[in-house]
């Protein structure tokens, strides 16, 4: 369908060959909030409670929330075309493979910490999407596109080899770009009546649609997510992400912004993003618990095993909750003890079905701890 004029923008022609969409001020946007909504915000703020309430009683919520930002990390980074999965972050890579494509998603956890940390110190802004931006780009693909500064000039949305004349979206101009930005930002402090999950689902939309990067445009929206969430206090700790959401329904993820933008259906967009917050924060609330039953099933065995120094496989199995892959030496430099103890510490954790062996080479063994991360890479398989 073409693209036209509605109540979520309008097109501008910038030169005779083209016309970009401009988004309308999303203070002028009304919507229409019907039960079905009322009846899923009611369902995603009981949710997020329970999410928040079960995340800060896990002794040990800084490790997990490790976990899970390296999750998120992959999946928004494989929507964008990234060729890695969890494992092959968290495991060793030898033969350096996938270097490049672990490096971008290792930018997107740096850039996650460093966005959570500086949210700490100034309010969510365009300054700190442009800083956080810097960090997600530096030194990986799309390099070139000024990380960490909006672009001065126009892009445009459309298959591989697309030009201005046949692109599927052309975002507003530079300078129209600006002023929806300063709109924006204004939107996303100005008190409102409206939810603050309903704000957030339109926050995404209107980001997405003014595309203010050269590169990493969809990274950055879905991060700006969990960073709204934070700074409203919905959630204490970042362990929602609408990603692997965003990933199983691709297509209709990017047919329901399109339809905001073709056809002002805003309110089918507010259905679907709340739709993900409550099956993100089920989800959530799964891994949790798996993970909690998990570790003291593990734990227990650990405690009455006949065999081997119970305190240092003890100490071996907080590793592996870190570092789910291992390598003798690994352990070896963690104990500061023999190699044949440590390969004594290893079989005993095979025995007990703790570990598996994952690759068994003439120069090197590497062990992983299969059942952790099986909860953990739930949805980062390419």
């Amino acid at each position: 369908m073409k693209l036209e004029s509605n109540r979520a923008g309008y097109l501008k022609r910038v030169q005779s060959d083209y016309e970009c969409f401009v988004p309308n001020n999303l203070n002028d946007i009304e919507l229409t909030i019907d039960d079905e909504i009322n009846r899923l915000l009611n369902k995603a703020y009981l949710l997020l409670g329970r999410l928040d309430g079960m995340a800060i009683t896990l002794p040990d919520i800084d490790l997990f929330v490790s976990m899970y930002v390296q999750k998120e990390a992959v999946i928004s980074s494989q929507i964008e075309g990234t060729q890695a999965s969890l494992v092959d972050v968290l495991q060793k890579d030898r033969n350096n493979k996938k270097v490049k494509e672990t490096k971008e998603i290792v930018n997107y956890i740096k850039a996650t910490h460093f966005a959570f940390n500086r949210l700490k110190e100034l309010p969510l802004s365009m300054r700190l999407i442009r800083e956080t931006h810097a960090v997600l780009l530096s030194n990986v693909r799309g390099e070139e596109k000024l990380p960490g500064e909006f672009r001065k000039s126009q892009n445009w949305i459309g298959p591989a080899g697309s030009s201005l004349q046949n692109a599927s979206f052309i975002p507003p101009s530079p300078d129209l770009m600006d002023v929806s930005l300063n709109d924006l930002e204004k939107y996303i402090h100005e008190a409102s009546d409206i939810s603050a999950l309903i704000k957030i689902a339109l926050i995404h939309y209107q980001f997405e649609t003014i595309h203010p990067f050269l590169d990493g445009n969809g990274r950055m929206g879905r991060l700006l997510i969990i960073l709204f969430l934070k700074e409203q206090g919905l959630i204490e700790y970042p362990v929602l992400y609408l990603s692997y959401f965003f990933k199983k329904n691709r297509n209709k993820y990017y047919e329901l912004l399109n339809n905001v933008r073709i056809k002002g259906e805003f309110e089918e967009w507010v259905k679907f993003f709340i739709e993900g917050i409550c099956e993100i924060s089920e989800d959530s609330i799964d891994s949790i618990q798996k993970i909690a039953a998990l570790k003291k099933e593990d734990t227990k065995k650990i405690r009455v095993s006949s065999r081997g120094n119970i305190s240092n496989l003890l100490t071996v199995y907080e590793y592996l909750l870190k570092h789910p892959f291992v390598e003798a030496d690994d352990i070896i430099n963690l104990l500061g003890v023999t190699r044949p103890t440590v390969n004594k510490l290893l079989e005993i954790l095979i025995e007990i079905g703790i570990l598996e062996l994952v690759e068994d080479k003439k120069r090197y063994r590497q062990y992983f701890y299969k059942e952790y991360v099986d909860i953990l890479s739930e949805g980062t398989a390419l």
